[in-house]
């Protein structure tokens, strides 16, 4: 059995990072991945969803400046696109193979098994560590439907060497909406398929509602209180069976993408074999991001029960791992504003409170809300719809929670997250003098 000071379980940005940090500090150390080298976002995710995204946004925006200046709509070519994604995505394994190899960290490919509260097995390989970090990101979650394997996965869909004329959407959170637009964008007809009463279920209703109307009127198909019971068929030819509110049909589609959520990616691990308690949002951690039934293990990113699943919560969460391992336990994890973007055209973005949460919080709370779709920033380029609502605490002249739909709302979102986190009061954001015209330059209006 060969011996280490620590070993993580996954290489994506929580796993790297963790990694990266205990053996820089005279670690030794083993990561085990069952996927290519460099996790979710950097190959699967985030990073080359925004690629997709940014194509798709220009030629939105280009389509509605047509006979106001733009003579010619833009149009995506998706084998060409797909190519220039991969010249970002293609190295990441090798590349993030040759950095722990050049850092001596010892890198093993294949499913990691616990066999014991401190010890792993790759294949026929055993490890043995005095601290074991989980970081095995999320997977996408069951089904439980028949021909359930016919669907293919977010993974699946940014690899498809040609995009279909038509494709049906299961799930209605921020990935059916960001692939659907951007399907739509290409020349796809796409339906949305969500079981739930509203999609986006995490952001505000009053603005989810505005999205969902340009979402329909660039003529993408939104099926609420509809439940995916059955995929049959083959690839260009399938037949999805929906019942939505007590009566079935059927779609016809020449791909279904999944898109219903991904939760901590746990089946693999034996957790059980290693005392290891866990949820169904994931591994179970206190405070210092370690397990109360089995000291020796920590977790952090996707995989662990708290913060959301974001890129810069499993970096600061891999942080706060490194420094208790090396440092014992004394770095705590405490709830922070984290902002969350739907990359749409146009963005939808989220920070701190809902407006549910914060009446019920009893605060004094004042709402501004409105529409924004004929303020100069959105009339510019033709936005098809925009808006805002801020929520503030009017006896202590904060801002307790943002939400914001239009074009640049993803920058905006996060002037806000600063203005929560470090409590900056309300009649400071609203005499700074932004740059104009800018989104930022409205905030004065927005906060009276």
């Amino acid at each position: 059995m060969q011996q280490f000071d620590a070993i993580v379980i996954g290489t994506g940005t929580a796993g790297k990072s963790t990694a990266e940090q205990l053996h820089q500090a005279g670690k030794s150390v083993a990561i085990i991945d069952k996927l290519p080298f460099g996790g979710t976002c950097s190959q699967r995710g985030c990073d080359q969803k925004k690629i997709l995204v940014g194509a798709s946004e220009l030629v939105a925006r280009s389509g509605r400046m047509r006979e106001n200046g733009i003579a010619t709509a833009a149009r995506i070519d998706w084998p060409e696109l797909i190519r220039f994604k991969r010249t970002f995505t293609d190295p990441i394994p090798e590349k993030t193979e040759q950095q722990f190899a050049e850092a001596g960290i010892t890198a093993f490919h294949g499913t990691a098994r616990f066999i014991a509260p401190n010890a792993v097995q790759v294949g026929d390989t055993q490890l043995q560590a005095d601290h074991i970090v989980i970081a095995a990101g999320a997977r996408p979650a069951p089904l439980g439907i028949p021909g359930e394997e016919l669907l293919t996965d977010s993974s699946g869909f940014m690899e498809l060497e040609q995009l279909p004329n038509d494709i049906v959407m299961v799930g209605g959170g921020y990935i059916a909406f960001e692939f659907a637009h951007v399907a739509s964008q290409a020349g796809a007809k796409v339906t949305i398929v969500h079981q739930g009463e509203r999609p986006l279920e995490p952001f505000d209703p009053d603005l989810v509602k505005l999205l969902v109307k340009a979402t329909e009127d660039m003529g993408i198909s939104i099926l609420l209180n509809a439940e995916v019971v059955s995929v049959a068929g083959e690839p260009g030819a399938f037949r999805v069976g929906i019942k939505q509110q007590g009566q079935e049909r059927s779609l016809n589609t020449s791909l279904v993408v999944h898109t219903a959520g991904r939760p901590a990616d746990l089946l693999d691990l034996d957790l059980d074999k290693a005392g290891v308690d866990y949820n169904e949002k994931g591994v179970a951690v206190n405070e210092f991001l370690q397990s109360p039934s089995n000291p020796a293990v920590y977790a952090c990113g996707d995989v662990a029960e708290k913060g959301l699943p974001l890129t810069p919560v499993a970096s600061w969460e891999a942080d706060i791992v490194a420094a208790n391992i090396l440092n014992g336990n004394q770095q705590r994890y405490t709830e922070t504003a984290v902002p969350s973007v739907v990359f749409t055209w146009p963005d939808l973005a989220t920070v701190g409170m809902s407006e549910e949460a914060a009446r019920k919080s009893g605060k004094t709370i004042r709402v501004s809300f409105s529409e924004t779709t004929d303020w100069y920033e959105s009339r510019r380029i033709n936005e098809p719809i925009s808006g805002y609502k801020l929520l503030i605490d009017e006896d202590a002249g904060l801002l307790v929670g943002a939400h914001l739909l239009g074009v640049g709302s993803d920058e905006l979102i996060n002037v806000l997250t600063l203005a929560i986190n470090h409590k900056i009061p309300v009649e400071s954001l609203r005499t700074t003098l932004f740059a104009y015209p800018t989104r930022a330059s409205g905030l004065a209006s927005m906060l009276k």
